[in-house]
């Protein structure tokens, strides 16, 4: 039997609904080869002249041997992730009933979008309900300008998050992180590992690059907006030349109060 690491990993991923990691592969073949020295100790104790079983047959033994040796004693990070990468784009081109998710915990096999409803019907589940246009917005304020505040949010947006925001929370797609070191000392809120199995994203440095507004310019953006400013008498229409004849009025004096030559 040829060493297959793709094969391998699938099997792994089959075989448990938990997420599967890079040490946890490692640790697979690392046991693989423990057991393989094992396996072998009677073959060392009959040279040395001891009592033991019977041993195999040699060309069994020779067989057994040759899978033992294409197994590498340590497969690297790269390694696994290659063989991952391969064995999805494989399921995707093939149009395969699963999908491979990575997640921030691993990679976990899951059932493709396009077969996900037969599956509910078999659990009799309902169909998952959508996030609505508040709740994508507020969440994607939050997992761009994470550590961020209630007020900070509604900054950006405009209007109240309190719905938006206590949905995300109830689906713990955004959960509390600390309080901000700013007067009253308000909550912040960040995303949460859920999160990055929802977008099937293994990081936060995955989120795609925004192109509308820089961090800084959404900083000013939030200062302008949560520090009041002063009304003078042109922004709400008092025409100049108005202005310029009381001002001239309030400096000149009255006749009377002219100082005398």
């Amino acid at each position: 039997m040829e060493f297959n690491l793709k094969k391998i990993i699938k099997a792994l991923l089959f075989s448990t609904s938990e997420a599967v990691s890079i040490k946890d592969i490692q640790k697979v073949v690392q046991r693989y080869h423990a057991q393989a020295a094992a396996e072998r100790q009677p073959d060392l104790l009959e040279a040395a002249g001891e009592p033991t079983l019977a041993p195999a047959t040699p060309p069994v033994q020779e067989v057994i041997q040759d899978i033992i040796d294409q197994v590498p004693t340590l497969l690297t990070a790269t390694q696994i992730r290659e063989a991952v990468d391969a064995l999805e784009a494989e399921m995707r081109d093939a149009n395969d009933a699963c999908r491979i998710l990575q997640g921030p915990e691993g990679f976990r096999l899951v059932i493709s979008p396009a077969y996900a409803d037969w599956v509910r019907l078999l659990r009799g589940e309902p169909r998952p309900q959508r996030l609505s246009p508040a709740s994508l917005e507020t969440l994607s304020i939050v997992a761009y300008r994470q550590p961020v505040t209630r007020s900070e949010m509604e900054a950006i947006r405009g209007v109240s998050v309190d719905s938006a925001l206590n949905r995300l929370l109830e689906l713990e797609l955004v959960a509390v992180t600390g309080r901000a070191d700013l007067p009253g000392r308000p909550i912040q809120y960040g995303t949460t590992d859920k999160f990055l199995d929802f977008t099937g994203l293994r990081s936060l440095g995955e989120l795609p690059a925004s192109d509308v507004l820089s961090p800084a310019q959404i900083s000013e953006w939030i200062t302008r907006a949560t520090t009041p400013v002063e009304v003078g008498d042109s922004e709400v229409g008092l025409p100049l030349e108005d202005q310029s004849s009381a001002a001239i009025a309030t400096e000149t004096p009255p006749e009377d109060e002219k100082p005398a030559e």
